[in-house]
């Protein structure tokens, strides 16, 4: 059986172990989300062998160059020894700006403590202390040098427990950038945009909503935010008063009469969806039936 050794533990595991697995059962505490090779939550390197790498696309050559693998897509066929990613040695301290709540969302601004190049509709790994989760940027580039993000605080949780307690000033650990399905492209510019969302799923569009008014969008932007109850709609009076933007909100209750409102759709709109599973799998299948070409309908799907 191949031998997996990280730190200080060293064992053999089956022969296509999945690594990720294999690090937690032995105590290694690697975090994860998505299980998909999307989050990157589970960033490992490679010191020594290659696992069987799944998902190879998935991160840059530099990344991979440098021996970072996705410990959820890899099994191990040979030995090897991994160094779980660390926030204190390899992640970015950034510092709290502000943290404002909005009902049971909090909208946190962190200032980098280098600049971070991004552009919207992307996801950053967030670390606080040991624990870590992928979330959406809903700040713009060049709009202020400050990171927003907006994390539902209405259910427990190992991060969402830490996040409530965080205030101006504190210090927080960024991760790897990831995502990029859900961006604008300035070929848009004159084809209807539809920006879809449920709950925080608002944060990534909201950001690419601002991108295709600064890049000078011209066949309108509908943003539809979907949400249980009406506390939800966090950024409504915002949404409301953006130049450009006709901001639509709704419960989900009422989701089906919302969309026979919107303009009708065609075969020129761009969809961008972002929400649970079964919001978006719905969305796009109502899109697909209504003539929007898959190719136009992008997602990103909260897990």
């Amino acid at each position: 059986m191949p031998e997996l050794c990280a730190g200080a533990h060293r064992w053999s595991v089956p022969d296509g172990s999945n690594l990720l697995d294999a690090l937690n059962q032995q105590g290694v505490n690697v975090p994860y989300s998505c299980r998909a090779g999307s989050c990157h939550a589970c960033l490992v390197r490679c010191l020594e062998g290659e696992p069987d790498d799944a998902r190879p696309d998935a991160l840059s050559a530099a990344q991979r160059m440098h021996g970072w693998r996705l410990a959820c897509q890899c099994r191990v066929t040979g030995d090897l020894r991994v160094a779980a990613f660390d926030p204190a040695r390899d992640g970015q301290p950034a510092q709290v700006h502000s943290a404002d709540w909005l009902g049971d969302v909090l909208r946190l601004r962190l200032r980098p403590e280098r600049p971070l190049r991004y552009r919207p509709g992307q996801h950053l790994v967030l670390w606080l202390g040991s624990v870590a989760r992928p979330y959406s940027l809903a700040s713009l580039p060049g709009e202020d040098d400050a990171l927003e993000f907006h994390i539902d605080c209405r259910h427990a949780g190992a991060f969402r427990d830490r996040a409530r307690r965080l205030k101006t000033g504190d210090w927080v650990r960024l991760g790897e950038l990831s995502g990029g399905a859900l961006h604008y492209d300035p070929d848009w510019q004159d084809r209807p945009l539809w920006l879809l969302a449920a709950g925080t799923g608002l944060a990534p569009l909201w950001g690419v909503a601002r991108e295709a008014l600064r890049q000078g969008h011209q066949a309108g932007i509908t943003l539809l935010h979907v949400a249980h109850d009406a506390t939800g709609h966090y950024l409504a009076s915002t949404l409301q008063r953006t130049p450009g933007i006709d901001g639509v909100c709704a419960l989900h209750v009422d989701l089906e009469e919302a969309l026979a409102d919107l303009p009708r759709a065609s075969r020129q709109t761009i969809a961008l969806l972002c929400g649970a599973p079964t919001f978006v799998e719905h969305l796009a299948r109502k899109l697909f039936i209504a003539g929007v070409p898959r190719n136009q309908v992008l997602t990103d799907v909260f897990v």
